[in-house]
């Protein structure tokens, strides 16, 4: 199979749910799409009944996010799929672009994950392609409510114009197209993140290993809640990720970010 996909969902919107499901199974292509519940009851068991190409997975608890996923990922590793792409229920996007997508993977064996153009419903661009951050690019960045810190940021390499093709170490994940055989080397999502950060964590494996593309020629769209921004109690999860990723990476004596993030600039003084 050329393309199976994850839907990780926690008591979401059933019409939001049977949108983004039929831009994925009317993709031209043969597919398989897993819907991973981490609801408390299973009554969105229903949409397993809008296509044969669905399989609805139950977990009757709140696995996280990346554990979710890694319940799909397993099955792709094990069925031998070439591709499998990590979609949030919040995106939408044309099926018969897609192709595109997997086109360039397929002439691109360097390449272990790709996002496109992502923007808001209102057309605006969001800034998803960044470098691996510092402390001062998470933390100062969510807690101080002011953007004219962040109005043209190196951090999220606005000044490039999103339009062009880049090889980026942190692509966003509501929508990552992986190459399965990469992540046999690379791993899965670290399971220690509940939510948040999981995406920067396996982004910056990835790309160590492999190209982590932009690819600015399709574009989606991404109905961003910016949940944690609301909620006290995904505020906290979302500290405790942070914490845990510079732990994991370093806080400050980060030299490999420092490595990274400089052959991210160059790219642009050729």
């Amino acid at each position: 199979m050329k393309l199976a996909a994850s839907i990780v969902i926690y008591h979401n919107n059933i019409e939001q749910l049977k949108h983004i499901i039929n831009c994925f199974i009317n993709i031209p292509l043969e597919t398989k799409l897993y819907i991973i519940d981490n609801s408390s009851d299973d009554s969105l068991k229903i949409l397993k009944d809008i296509d044969k190409k669905i399989e609805y997975i139950f977990n009757n608890k709140n696995l996280g996010y990346g554990k979710a996923h890694n319940i799909a990922l397993r099955k792709s590793i094990e069925n031998d799929v070439t591709y499998h792409l990590i979609l949030n229920p919040d995106i939408s996007f044309n099926p018969n672009e897609i192709n595109e997508l997997i086109d360039y993977m397929d002439n691109h064996h360097d390449v272990g994950q790709l996002m496109p153009k992502v923007t808001y419903p209102d057309g605006q661009p969001q800034y998803l392609c960044k470098l691996l951050p510092t402390p001062y690019d998470l933390i100062v960045r969510r807690f101080i409510p002011t953007k004219k810190l962040f109005k043209n940021s190196k951090y999220e390499l606005r000044f490039f114009g999103y339009n062009k093709i880049i090889n980026v170490p942190f692509l966003s994940g509501c929508f990552m197209l992986l190459r399965v055989n990469a992540l046999k080397e690379v791993g899965l999502f670290d399971e220690r993140y509940f939510m948040y950060a999981e995406d920067l964590d396996f982004s910056r494996r990835m790309h160590s290993k492999y190209k982590t593309i932009f690819y600015p020629y399709i574009t989606i769209i991404h109905d961003h809640a910016r949940e944690s921004y609301k909620n006290i109690k995904m505020l906290r999860i979302h500290i405790k990720s942070i914490i845990h990723y510079f732990n994991k990476w370093g806080w400050f004596f980060d030299n490999e970010r420092k490595i990274i993030n400089k052959r991210c600039l160059n790219q642009f003084d050729k």
